[in-house]
């Protein structure tokens, strides 16, 4: 996992109370979207979390290429998830595609250009494409 999105009904009260917690260095590239780093994951508030509007939860999984985006979501696919959205590009200039799990949890899988994948796993932050 490396994104925990929370689907808020304002962002800018959301993020106020977040940097009011001690948060900081949020980086927010739109009016939707805000991101803070947070150790080795990284945390966002989205006000329009997946087209389902707040509130909601999306996980993410971060991968190292646009191609690997449609293999994890075949890979998930074929242990018995739900694609919801394919592998493409996205208005933010990385791939993205979603599965929902067994349960229904919805899992964005994403190449960001713009962010650095660790060899452990771990996501840093970087400049929005």
């Amino acid at each position: 996992m490396s994104l925990v999105t929370l689907g808020v009904a304002d962002l800018a009260k959301a993020r106020n109370f977040y940097e009011a917690l001690g948060w900081r260095g949020a980086q927010q590239p739109d009016a939707e979207v805000c991101f803070f780093q947070t150790g080795g994951m990284v945390f966002g508030l989205w006000s329009a979390l997946g087209g389902h509007g707040a509130p909601g939860v999306e996980l993410a999984y971060n991968v190292r290429s646009p191609q690997e985006v449609a293999e994890v979501l075949d890979e998930a696919r074929r242990a018995g998830g739900t694609v919801l959205r394919p592998s493409a590009l996205a208005f933010w200039g990385g791939t993205s595609g979603a599965f929902a799990d067994l349960d229904g949890y919805v899992w964005e899988v994403a190449h960001n250009p713009g962010w650095t994948l660790n060899d452990d796993g771990t996501i840093v932050i970087g400049e929005m494409p």
